[in-house]
């Protein structure tokens, strides 16, 4: 099996490349996306609390329904098949840890940080930005680690409906019962979940104020 793998890669290395670039596509929209959502407004919800509970609750919604269920989803409700649709699915996915640990981050910073903040001098808008964000940095960013490898597992299920990546290779195999082409799709997935688990703990280690690193 792993040399009918090797010289399926030593023939078809090209294609996998591509189709790992396609992934990495994939999944880095809705990523973004659901960065640039779901921080912004869960900061509001900090300063609302009322409407902590309809962010949180709508991404729990989305985050409870089945992946496969959720692509279908999008599909009848008029998106179509191919990038779209995937790209929908995926970002709603990954809004709830983002969310959740958003919130937890700034909502964790203890009261009396923000007392003697406000003490010396501190705008509500300097709080944010001086306090209660940069000690929140690591909650934060491990939020959006646990959505980034969860959504790289999710985007290999794209394929079924027409998004490419490298779910195609994965179905191909699965339909030719070639475990080679199987395998094909599935370790390059593998090592990019791997790498994007290590870059965005160095990110996390990086961001993260010297005087709180453990």
């Amino acid at each position: 099996m792993w040399q009918d793998l090797w010289q399926y890669f030593s023939t078809h290395g090209y294609e996998v490349w591509m189709l790992t670039l396609q992934q990495l596509y994939i999944v880095a929209i809705p990523m973004c996306a659901a960065i640039l959502v779901a921080v912004p407004l869960t900061i509001v919800a900090t300063r609302v609390p009322r409407l902590y509970p309809w962010v949180i609750g709508i991404s729990n919604a989305f985050q409870t329904i089945p992946s496969m269920a959720l692509l279908v989803l999008m599909i009848t409700i008029g998106l179509g098949i191919g990038l779209l649709p995937a790209a929908v699915a995926l970002f709603v996915y990954a809004l709830m840890p983002i969310v959740r640990n958003t919130y937890v981050g700034i909502a964790g910073v203890a009261p009396e940080v923000k007392d003697a903040a406000i003490g010396m001098g501190a705008t509500k808008w300097q709080l944010l930005w001086l306090v209660e964000l940069p000690l929140a940095l690591k909650v934060i960013i491990a939020g959006i680690r646990s959505s980034l490898v969860a959504s790289i597992g999710f985007a290999t299920l794209a394929a079924l409906i027409g998004a490419g990546g490298l779910g195609s290779l994965i179905l191909q195999g699965l339909g030719m019962a070639d475990n080679a082409i199987v395998l094909a799709g599935t370790i390059p997935a593998v090592i990019m979940a791997f790498v994007a688990e290590f870059v965005m703990g160095r990110l996390e280690r990086w961001l993260t104020p010297k005087g709180l690193r453990g």
